[in-house]
């Protein structure tokens, strides 16, 4: 394999397993990360270290005013974040965490970027077992945004480039993902998950990224390094 990828790394647990998953196959990391409005900023700091702790050739941080558009808990201060749901009820339908068309800008701007660099893959890190319920994390939905990738680009018409949407957790379970991490050395303790953490960085254990995270790593067998405020 090899070559150059454009990879999204938004700071959590699936991205960064994402990216070390390019690395390893012999890509050259363009890693990629957006400061939407999002309440976890802490998320952008984490991908800053990850970026550089797995060696990336270049990281960018892209400003995207998402939270000028408002439509989700997770950019407007006005809405109340889901906490403590019952895991059985997660991913049944769509929350209000849902970022509308997140994944579609995200990955616009990766394709952008893979279109200048020669890149012919981007990675991105989205799950369809324990997951949210996002409509953006579909594999039906990536594969429309792959076809027009190569629809839509000088790149893609002109056959320089055939672009890929790398998606190599789609199918796993939190779990799972854990364990393909350890055995490839991902440090979980640069990461973080939580939508909301506390001012000190601690995570709140109750929104729904938490709660699919933590059930993750005892569904591994192995501890979360990351601290949390509430008693788990």
């Amino acid at each position: 394999m090899g070559g150059k990828a454009v990879v999204l790394l938004s700071g959590g647990m699936d991205s960064a397993t994402t990216l070390v998953i390019a690395k390893k196959e012999g890509f050259e990391i363009y890693a990629l990360s957006f400061d939407y409005g999002q309440r976890n900023s802490l998320e952008i700091e984490k991908a800053e270290k990850i970026a550089v702790f797995f060696g990336a050739r270049d990281h960018l941080v892209i400003p995207v005013h998402l939270k000028k558009i408002g439509g989700s808990s997770l950019t407007s201060e006005g809405m109340s974040l889901p906490r403590g749901r019952d895991l059985r009820e997660i991913g049944k339908e769509i929350p209000s965490t849902y970022v509308p068309a997140r994944n579609t800008i995200f990955l616009s701007y990766a394709l952008a970027w893979a279109e200048v660099l020669g890149a012919g893959d981007i990675f991105i890190g989205v799950n369809a077992i324990d997951c949210s319920g996002y409509p953006d994390t579909r594999p039906e939905y990536i594969h429309a945004f792959e076809q027009m990738a190569n629809l839509a680009t000088k790149a893609g018409v002109e056959g320089n480039l055939k672009f890929k949407i790398r998606i190599p957790l789609i199918n796993l379970s939190k779990a799972e993902i854990i364990k393909k991490g350890v055995e490839l050395g991902v440090d979980y303790s640069l990461t973080h998950s939580c939508y909301d953490p506390f001012p000190n960085g601690m995570a709140c254990g109750e929104c729904d990224s938490c709660r699919l995270r933590l059930k993750g790593f005892e569904e591994a067998g192995f501890n979360d390094p990351i601290s949390y405020k509430e008693i788990r």
